[in-house]
């Protein structure tokens, strides 16, 4: 899962090299929290107008959880 988040997000971003997941221990309520970190300059390219391109990611990340029977919560740090 932080393979497939980093993937997403090093095609938004100018500087691929910059990106990075943290994976948090799951929580009581069972829950995964993803910390996303980008380079300053690129923290819009991740979250999009209204947050639209930043929804598309949870969207995304938490249909694969879903396969994988997980629940799971992106940041963007």
């Amino acid at each position: 899962m932080k393979e497939l988040l980093i993937a997403i997000a090093a095609g938004l971003v100018e500087d691929p090299s910059a990106v990075t997941a943290d994976v948090d221990e799951i929580n009581e309520e069972g829950v995964i929290v993803y910390h996303l970190h980008v380079a300053e300059g690129d923290m819009g390219r991740v979250i999009g107008k209204q947050g639209r391109i930043a929804k598309a990611i949870r969207t995304l990340m938490r249909a694969a959880a879903n396969r994988d029977n997980q629940k799971i919560m992106v940041e963007i740090d």
